[in-house]
């Protein structure tokens, strides 16, 4: 988890709002995906992959914020 803290928050808040809205129109792939899976329809191995692969650099911003701003300094470090 160090590398998350080295990295500038720019870069994860870029990947997040490039790769993790991409395609923006007609609507984010990711926003698509998560309401497959909340209906039950996220079943093809290519649907899961996209989730995945649109929505790691949500992940990774919401674990940056997390260990900057929101964890204890002494447990984020």
């Amino acid at each position: 988890m160090n590398w998350i803290d080295r990295q500038p928050i720019a870069i994860f808040l870029l990947l997040a709002l490039t790769l993790g809205l991409a395609p923006f129109a007609p609507e984010p792939h990711v926003w698509e995906k998560l309401k497959m899976l909340a209906a039950g329809q996220l079943s093809r191995p290519i649907d899961i992959f996209d989730l995945c692969l649109h929505g790691v650099p949500w992940i990774l911003l919401l674990l940056k914020v997390y260990r900057q701003y929101v964890a204890p300094a002494g447990e984020a470090r």
